[in-house]
């Protein structure tokens, strides 16, 4: 037997153990976890040092390496997402439909974990305590493939889970499957891996869009698909416009090598000759490569040149820069041709988008014409984050209309079942 499958079959034995165990014990073993990695954090953080010299030595894309880098912020909002999935009701068990119907059966629907989880993930470490976390407390067995760039980091913290596993006494009650590190493995046995579909349930791979399209690609398994997020803001005429500048260009540069990060800013031609040269003038005040159309590069010409704009190509719509770049278009209104909404339709993502707007019907009508996982009114896309939302974190986005849709927290990782009761009923 392969190290994968005995791997694979150890947490279909703990899956089946975590399906009932109570949530007290569940939201214990993370509060010590949440603690664990506060009192140990200067240990990860090393770690963490370590993977971040070997990457920059290999040359190391610059949005990965920020995704791999940690700091002590960083660590605090994961123990702090650890002890928020903690205070969140647990899914496992929670009815959601509970009725009688005409034969006399009491039909009832209720949530169950899914099982066992696969994550394969690239560069960001902390994908190991988020996940351990959300899968644990839905009931879920996790198996953790993280890239080997962060081995030393993803390896410093799948112990503290592991150590919490131990000191809760949980690990000799047959729970040591509970989370698996399977960084180290090699490419052929993640293949081997996403053939496993009698002991696998869910694969969720996070990373860039040639890691999940190869990992679509080769599953027999399940799997939940994100492959970029193209995220967009419009500003419409309504909207103040001296506070739209700002979350325009928060949302390309708080995180700009973030799924959620805003690639493309969308402008109303009722307010183009206002608003677009105090944009433009604004993102590359912020260092912000701004890629525009004809019109907004006319509009934002001055005296001083150009500002270093540069005329957008048809590549430049619906493309995910991950980096200090945007791209800036003028549109026809909400909706109809030219309009926001069917240039979202066009090279959106099904990530998020979001509105700048004060009103009613045209904030109405965008929320009803984007069917992305995420629609933000008055906000940027950046918080379409799993912490952000209030999920405590979460395990990935979800862009296909499948199971789950967004942000997947707890909820997500469980499924609704029916239980029938009857009265020695026959049919």
């Amino acid at each position: 037997m392969s190290g994968v499958r005995a791997a694979a079959e150890r947490a279909r034995a703990a899956s089946r153990a975590l399906q009932s165990l109570p949530t007290a014990r569940k939201d214990a073993l993370l509060r010590d976890l949440a603690g664990l990695l506060r009192a140990r954090s200067a240990e990860v953080l090393r770690a963490n040092a370590l993977d971040v010299e070997a990457a920059t030595a290999a040359g190391l894309a610059p949005a990965k390496l920020r995704r791999l880098t940690l700091d002590g912020r960083g660590i605090e909002q994961l123990a702090a997402g650890i002890e928020q999935v903690a205070m969140l009701p647990d899914p496992v068990g929670r009815v959601t439909d509970d009725r009688q119907v005409a034969s006399g059966l009491r039909v009832r629907r209720v949530r169950i974990p899914l099982g066992v989880i696969a994550m394969i993930y690239e560069s960001r470490p902390g994908v190991t305590l988020d996940a351990f976390a959300l899968c644990f407390k839905s009931g879920n067995a996790v198996l953790l493939k993280g890239g080997r760039e962060a081995q030393q980091s993803n390896a410093a913290m799948a112990s503290l889970a592991r150590e919490a596993l131990e000191r809760s006494g949980l690990a000799g009650e047959g729970l040591a499957g509970a989370m698996t590190d399977l960084t180290p493995i090699s490419r052929e046995e993640v293949w081997e891996m996403l053939t496993l579909s009698d002991l696998i349930d869910l694969v969720i791979p996070r990373g860039g869009e040639e890691l999940i399209r190869a990992v679509v690609e080769r599953s027999r398994i399940p799997t939940i698909q994100h492959f970029k997020g193209v995220c967009h803001v419009y500003v419409h005429e309504s909207a103040d416009l001296d506070r739209a500048i700002k979350v325009c260009v928060t949302a390309k540069t708080s995180a700009p090598a973030t799924c959620n990060a805003a690639e493309c800013v969308l402008v109303d031609r009722a307010i183009a000759a206002k608003f677009v040269p105090r944009l433009i003038a604004a993102m590359r005040r912020a260092g912000v490569e701004v890629r525009a159309d004809a019109e907004s590069m006319r509009l934002a010409w001055s005296d001083d040149g150009d500002l270093g704009l540069r005329l957008a190509e048809e590549g430049d719509y619906g493309h995910e820069f991950l980096d200090t770049v945007v791209a800036v278009r003028i549109v026809e209104g909400v909706t109809g041709p030219g309009s926001a909404v069917e240039h979202v339709a066009r090279y959106g993502s099904n990530h998020t988008e979001a509105i700048l707007a004060h009103d009613p019907a045209a904030i109405r009508a965008f929320v009803e014409g984007v069917p992305s996982s995420c629609v933000a009114v008055n906000a940027s896309t950046r918080f379409n984050d799993g912490f952000q939302l209030g999920l405590g974190a979460e395990i990935g986005i979800s862009t296909s209309r499948l199971h789950a849709y967004g942000p997947m927290g707890l909820e997500e990782l469980t499924i609704g079942r029916f239980v029938v009761e009857g009265d020695y009923h026959t049919r």
